[in-house]
């Protein structure tokens, strides 16, 4: 039996939305409303239970178009997704907490400061590590700099800095114990600054375009480039570059990671390294071809996870909630998609009006983290509730291992904490 409700947008189109027991902010309806009523949307827009506003389009939704691509509904951190990696160990062997999250904090960049310039904690440097630059030169610099010489609008400065960095905001690098005291690495990141500007510049092109042919919109960010256009062809040769690179940001990080842990783990293996008994990994920002209902489309999830039958996604709740290992049941009416977290309930400067740091300190109560004002945007109460969230999507996703972090380290952005709750 499927959950979805049907919100009537207008001219004959729909979005189907899992939205029982959830509540959908109006303006965030609207913004799906509009974004229906493109032209070349495919069928129907589906709207998972975490979906909230969002820059550009509605955070939580799947795209599906024909011969079109809207780049601010991929957004501009490309790529953002998640990875978790079940490891040998077990709860107990883990004691020292603050010492846990130093090391972590140590082995890899996160944050930003002094605006993302020189000095930024959030990146390498000017001397990255060896290993950094290896990938960079090996995997990433020639087909970065094939695209930036054709549009240099999206050459970015901090790209080989950002190679293995977590940066701000909703991005997480959390130690998780499942139902049997089983040890999780599990992170959450994107493709950093370089997807950022690639992701602007597009835009910029897609609303110059759809300007010079007197297109209305009723959202500027809806502005889409068409497939016969040439910058159609670039923007998803340089989309599906910028998620690649988030993909190795996200491995390049576990790897410093398990290094980081093995000598503070209470037990040992035989192997001397971090067993990676089981690996998901998945995006949530991002755009592919994929047949549906008998045809090729480009599918765009802006905050989603693809769920078809079989694959394993990654759903995390928030600081001081539970992160869902689940596996997809393969819906059509959703294109084979489930939520991406629990969403937010409220913006992050609301957040940081509503709540103080003794709310903050109450609900991250057992988890080792930070509790200042750096993160106060991030706080539990400024997610929805993810047991609510899993129970509207139930059709979609199975559950397969329910997690709960006791370390999380999170990057603060220095500009929002000026605006922090006492």
């Amino acid at each position: 039996m499927s959950n979805f409700e049907i919100i009537e947008a207008g001219d004959g189109r729909i979005i189907k939305a899992w939205r029982k027991g959830v509540k959908f902010e109006e303006k965030a309806i609207d913004q799906l409303k509009n974004t229906a009523r493109l032209p070349f949307i495919y069928k129907w827009m589906a709207a998972m239970p975490d979906t909230h506003w969002g820059m550009g389009s509605t955070v939580g939704t799947v795209l599906p178009t024909r011969d079109a691509v809207v780049p601010a509904a991929v957004g501009v951190d490309i790529g953002c997704g998640m990875m978790a990696v079940r490891t040998q160990f077990r709860r107990e062997a883990f004691a020292s907490l603050p010492e846990i999250r130093a090391a972590i904090e140590a082995a890899v960049p996160h944050g930003r400061t002094n605006n993302g310039g020189v000095g930024d904690v959030g990146a390498w440097g000017s001397d990255p590590p060896q290993g950094i630059l290896y990938v960079w030169e090996t995997e990433l610099a020639r087909e970065y700099e094939a695209i930036v010489t054709k549009h240099p609008g999206a050459l970015a400065k901090n790209t080989l800095s950002q190679l293995g960095t977590l940066g701000t905001g909703n991005h997480f690098i959390e130690l998780c114990a499942d139902e049997e005291e089983r040890v999780w690495i599990v992170l959450h990141s994107g493709s950093r600054g370089l997807g950022n500007k690639i992701g602007g510049y597009f835009t910029n092109v897609a609303k110059e375009l759809c300007a010079r042919w007197f297109i209305q919109l009723p959202d500027p960010d809806l502005a889409f480039l068409p497939r016969r256009e040439p910058a159609f062809d670039d923007y998803l040769k340089a989309v599906t570059f910028a998620q690649r690179f988030a993909w190795r940001n996200r491995e390049i990080m576990m790897e410093n990671i398990k290094t980081a842990l093995l000598p503070l783990a209470g037990e040992v293996t035989e192997a001397g390294e971090v067993i990676e008994e089981e690996r998901i990994h998945c995006h949530h920002n991002y755009v592919a071809w994929e047949s549906h209902f008998g045809e090729n489309i480009l599918v765009t999830r802006k905050g989603a996870v693809r769920a078809r039958l079989g694959d394993l996604g990654i759903i995390p709740g928030s600081m001081g909630a539970r992160t869902y290992i689940v596996r997809g049941l393969g819906s059509p009416d959703s294109f084979h998609t489930c939520s991406h977290g629990a969403g937010r309930a409220m913006g992050r400067r609301e957040a940081m009006r509503q709540f103080t740091l003794a709310d903050h300190a109450k609900a991250t109560e057992g988890v080792e983290c930070r509790k200042d004002a750096s993160v106060l945007d991030e706080t539990p109460g400024a997610y929805k509730d993810i047991e609510a969230v899993m129970a509207a999507q139930s059709d979609l996703v199975e559950p397969v291992y329910r997690l709960k972090q006791f370390v999380c380290v999170k990057g603060g952005d220095e500009k929002l904490s000026g605006v922090a709750g006492v």
